[in-house]
């Protein structure tokens, strides 16, 4: 099989300074969220994190035809599964949320996954989750450390919780060889379409914050919003309580 090379990649990326953003898509996923008074408050905002992140997907399958190619990535093919994940407390929330909403057995399945990561893996949660992302680029000495994310499944290199898997996630791809990734901790040819974050992230704190004002037990707002720390010290968080 012949792949694409770099040139041509960022030939085409050059294609989206002609594409249109549809903003006005994730404006109305949030109304939607927002006018929905059949769904109890929480659940709304689990509405609006799931369908906003779908939209982030919906858009990035359109510039992919804009621009005429296709992502490289296939299930099974989980090297930027050991990023630094970084998230709000309300995005953490939703993945729990998500999680506890899914069948008993599937659910079960992965608590006790996370029971045993975090013991399995508390050395390395610890010196990852150390890295002061706020002070600069900890990326490639996360990436050293080789710590999978908690939702991964070592035995078919498959997310656990893929339907709820937060943006940095859905937003990183590869148009290239595969086997870029293989050879390199922070490949320089991959591509980041976290430029979708601000309208994503900006509807989703649209929705929590008039959330909020009806319910305020329903979230903490805005410390919920504004509070970002890696995705493990969240889920672990999580599961302690659980015990």
């Amino acid at each position: 099989m012949s792949y694409k090379t770099l040139s041509d990649v960022k030939e085409r990326l050059e294609r989206l300074g002609s594409f249109e953003l549809n903003d006005e898509r994730f404006v109305e996923v949030a109304e939607q969220a927002i006018d929905n008074e059949t769904q109890q408050p929480k659940d709304r905002l689990l509405y609006a994190y799931k369908n906003l992140l779908a939209e982030v997907s919906q858009q990035m399958n359109q510039m992919d035809d804009h621009m005429g190619m296709q992502p490289t990535c296939q299930m099974g093919c989980a090297f930027c599964c050991y990023f630094p994940i970084i998230v709000t407390k309300l995005e953490a929330n939703m993945i729990i949320r998500g999680i506890e909403s899914m069948e008993e057995e599937q659910r079960d399945q992965l608590v006790q996954h996370l029971q045993s990561y975090f013991i399995n893996q508390k050395e390395k949660v610890a010196a990852c989750t150390s890295l002061d992302f706020e002070q600069g680029e900890i990326k490639h000495e996360y990436m050293k450390k080789q710590l999978p994310c908690p939702l991964l499944d070592p035995e078919t290199n498959t997310c656990m919780a893929y339907e709820w898997r937060p943006l940095p996630c859905r937003t990183y791809v590869n148009y290239m060889d595969p086997k870029i990734c293989e050879k390199q901790l922070v490949p320089e040819e991959a591509v980041s379409f976290e430029f979708l974050y601000e309208d994503y992230m900006g509807n989703l704190n649209e929705v929590a914050q008039e959330i909020a004002m009806e319910d305020g037990h329903a979230i903490d707002y805005p410390a919920d919003v504004f509070q970002y720390n890696y995705l493990p010290v969240f889920l672990k968080e999580w599961i302690e309580e659980r015990e």
